[in-house]
């Protein structure tokens, strides 16, 4: 048999690399004859680089940068064994954890620290940029990283504009004669795991503003902002400005996709799709007899371009497909659905959430070799 283990993290509790080695030892208790694959997967969120790290057997590097309010910091980053693509997740610079120690300043926080780790990587010869955008601090269009990069985005007296999302309502032409030219030689994909426009009800600082410490004027004021500078991109770009305004995944970290694809040309992709194609998953699910995947919690949103979508939907037809995770939320016939042959939780009985976190990967385990045995013995 072929049996691939490709599950995201269980948050909380175990990384993916973690989650990943204890449904391999789950298998390899039932099956020890068994070609047995361990593939730590995410979809472009928070683990990504790590998750990337493991299953390309490197280490993360570090760099010297600041945070989303323009303290130093230290930031990790990847590269890929070739050193052609460099991993950046954006929150280990402008995160909401790295700013938790004061009260959150959503119209000063910015993305220049992002653009310090990206102006090293190119620097240092990386040919592909994959940039994970979750969990940010920030509501700034991406401006802060181009900054980083040599732009300068001034308002209609030509007086460059203040940082963070206070500037971008007065953001009238941006600055591109200083740019790094590093900046349009690499290739650039961004990783996004929601599907939120720019602006309006579902966009950027209204969904989003309120965890990042935004008031409802804030609000109103940074979806102004935001609009305001995809008018200005969107004509330097050539492009109508409604392309921007509504394009799919543009409200993800603060609008960071838009600044990117106006002037670099960035692709804005799924996360588990770029992960997927980082990773070669369709190469290592060809001829897979089981698929062992999971996360913390198996639900809807699950189905919705996660990890757990991912593998189900790139698993040969006929090999099963099994989700093993902290809770199981959908019913079998949702499961099926989706291509999930079975779907099982980690909790042995009555449990806290607590109970489980602590002995996740020893649950994690157990349950994966219940699941291989009816593989095996049926």
């Amino acid at each position: 048999m072929k049996i691939v283990c490709a599950p995201d993290s269980f948050k909380g509790s175990v990384t993916a690399a973690q989650a990943a080695a204890a449904l391999a030892a789950g298998a390899r208790q039932v099956c020890p004859e068994a070609e047995v694959i361990e593939l730590p997967f995410a979809d472009g969120g928070e683990g990504t680089l790590d998750a990337l790290m493991a299953a390309w057997g490197r280490e993360p590097e570090s760099v010297a940068t600041v945070d989303a309010l323009g303290r130093p910091t230290q930031a990790r980053y990847g590269l890929s064994p070739d050193g052609r693509t460099a991993v950046i997740e954006a929150a280990e610079a402008n995160g909401l954890p790295q700013v938790s120690d004061v009260p959150l300043q959503p119209l000063r926080a910015d993305t220049y620290g992002v653009g310090l780790i990206a102006h090293h990587v190119m620097t240092a010869g990386a040919e592909e940029i994959l940039l994970c955008i979750g969990g940010s601090a920030t509501t700034d269009g991406g401006t802060g990283i181009l900054r980083a990069l040599g732009v300068e985005f001034l308002d209609e007296e030509g007086v460059p504009t203040t940082p963070g999302g206070a500037g971008l309502n007065r953001t009238a032409r941006a600055d591109l004669s200083g740019m790094d030219p590093h900046a349009r030689k690499v290739r650039w994909r961004i990783a996004v795991d929601v599907d939120n426009p720019l602006i309006g009800e579902r966009g950027a600082a209204a969904v989003f503003g309120p965890q990042k410490g935004a008031t409802a004027e804030n609000i109103a004021e940074l979806d102004a902002g935001l609009n305001q500078l995809a008018t200005v991109l969107a004509a330097m770009a050539g492009v109508p400005a409604e392309d921007y305004r509504s394009a799919e995944g543009f409200g993800a970290a603060g609008g960071i996709p838009l600044a990117l694809v106006s002037v670099l040309g960035a692709e804005v992709v799924p996360g588990s799709t770029m992960v997927a194609e980082a990773l070669g998953l369709d190469n290592v699910l060809a001829g897979a007899d089981l698929v062992l995947t999971g996360e913390g919690r198996f639900d809807a949103q699950s189905l919705g371009g996660k990890v757990v979508d991912a593998v189900a939907s790139r698993a040969p037809k006929s090999s099963g497909v099994v989700v093993i995770a902290g809770a199981v939320q959908l019913s079998p016939a949702q499961s099926r659905a989706a291509g999930i042959t079975a779907a099982f939780s980690i909790a042995p009985g009555a449990a806290n959430l607590e109970e489980l976190q602590s002995d996740a990967a020893r649950l994690i385990e157990n349950t994966a070799a219940h699941a291989c045995a009816l593989f095996v013995f049926r």
